[in-house]
């Protein structure tokens, strides 16, 4: 986790204290949260999007090889 000792984890802690308060704290522990989990979603998403593309597009290009195959033997079977 970004090489974050307890040490270092503690010291942030008493720092958000000092300026947020004990009251606020947890209100943005959770908004932080909740943001992280946005960012997951988000990321995930476009993870998916891009893989649906990309099969999408190995489709096209399998059915466009299959096509131009198909008329070579067609040309072939004429002659």
């Amino acid at each position: 986790m970004f090489g974050l000792g307890l040490p270092e984890l503690l010291l942030i802690l008493v720092i958000g204290l000092i300026f947020f308060g004990p009251g606020k704290l947890p209100e943005i522990g959770s908004a932080l949260g909740k943001s992280m989990k946005e960012f997951k979603q988000a990321v995930n998403s476009t993870e998916t999007e891009i893989k649906k593309a990309g099969e999408i597009a190995e489709t096209a290009e399998t059915k466009d090889t299959a096509s131009a195959g198909a008329e070579t033997v067609q040309a072939e079977a004429k002659k």
